[in-house]
Order: structure tokens, then sequence, then C-alpha cells
């Protein structure tokens, strides 16, 4: 199924900028899909298939432990792109972290060959180097928390992250941590017993956000 190029520009203007005849050219071979929630678009060790244009929704990209442990990398939103994906094109590789979708998602699916070709266009190489850098310094951030930041630390920035009542699974908490559930329960209940949060059915209510904030920059 094919995608009118005005609703694909709408997200990412960068694409009006180029030569006509490589907007005929996305017009042309770009494929749209819609996908469910929870899908996975791509796994480890899998070819990739194309470049992603996400119109609508969410890919979450993680890297996934042999166990099943998953620790979130980052999220590609509509407007933005897949470094991974670049990566995976520019050098011919395999995916090395899984991509799946969060809520029912749209997106279309570009052609290696044209992706190269658009490359060759200042535009939309500054704008694919410009998302290189903002990714590669949210994955900095990432490595410096998860390695010098304990994880009741983790926890407590997450939760003020959210408002004062946190719609989530212990699960989903884990998920997000790269972490399991048991380890996030106990901490909860810590925090419950410290009058920290009040916990509920799949909701968190943060009671004394001021010493949560105290846990979450403690040195």
């Amino acid at each position: 199924m094919s995608m009118p190029l005005p609703e694909i520009e709408a997200q990412y203007p960068v694409l009006s900028e180029l030569p006509q005849k490589l907007r005929r050219e996305i017009a042309d071979t770009a494929q749209a899909m819609t996908v469910p929630p929870g899908a996975t678009l791509f796994d480890e060790r899998q070819p990739c298939q194309g470049f992603p244009f996400v119109l609508a929704g969410a890919i979450r990209v993680s890297k996934v432990s042999a166990s099943g442990r998953e620790l979130p990398l980052y999220r590609v939103t509509p407007g933005e792109t897949c470094i991974i994906t670049s990566s995976c094109l520019l050098g011919n590789t395999p995916y090395n972290a899984r991509g799946t979708t969060e809520g029912e998602t749209v997106l279309v699916l570009l052609p290696q060959g044209v992706f190269i070709e658009l490359l060759e266009q200042a535009a939309f190489r500054n704008f694919i180097f410009n998302l290189f850098a903002e990714r590669m310094a949210d994955l900095m951030r990432l490595v410096e928390e998860v390695a010098f930041r304990k994880l009741d630390q983790r926890l407590a920035a997450l939760l003020l992250g959210k408002g004062r009542i946190v719609h989530a699974t212990h699960q989903q908490l884990a998920d997000e941590l790269g972490s399991v559930r048991e380890m996030i329960s106990r901490l909860l209940k810590g925090f419950a017993e410290q009058g920290l949060v009040a916990l509920g059915r799949e909701q968190i209510e943060i009671r004394d956000a001021a010493g949560l904030r105290r846990l979450a920059e403690a040195v």
C-alpha cells in the first residue's frame, strides 16, 4: 500500500527540500503499513528490510538478554528516525536490537537503495546526522545511569517523571528500567513503607515527591 507524499512530508518536512525526481521516487517506492500494538517490527540478527518513516504511534527500540530481560534504548516517534536501522542499512549488517510498536503504529518503509540516494542530498544527510548526535547523547546518558546509579535511584527518578499518579504495572516499570518485576516490586514496597508512595492496582500514587527527589539525586 502506498502513502501520499504530502502525508509523509507533514511529519518529515526535510523531504520537501529534495529534488522533484527523488520525491517522486519516494512516492513510488515507499510502502505504508499499519502495525498493531506490541508487534515486533525487527529483532536481533534479522536483516534490515528498509528505512522507516513513522507517521503515527511509536517504536520502542531495546536490547534483550538471553534470559529475556529488556533494556529500552530509545523510542522512535513521528518525525524521528531509527539510528540502528540507519547503521544497518549503511553497513549491510543485521539488526542488533529489537523494535516493538507502542500502540497502533503507522509507518512507511523506504527501500535501502532509495535511502542511500537520499543520503547524497545535504539536507537529508544533515537531518539524519543531527538525529544520530541526539540519539548518541541519549544513549550515553543511559549508559551513565545504568553504570553509576543504583536501581532505587533510577526508579525514583522514573516515577517522578510520570506525574502524581503513575498508571503502570510493576512489570512495565521493570521493562523501562531493564530490570525484573520482582526487584521493582520489592523496591516499591520499601518506598511505600517509607511513606514515599501508595501502591494500588496498576497505579502508584506519589505521596512524598520531595523524598523521592532526594533519593533520586543522592550521590
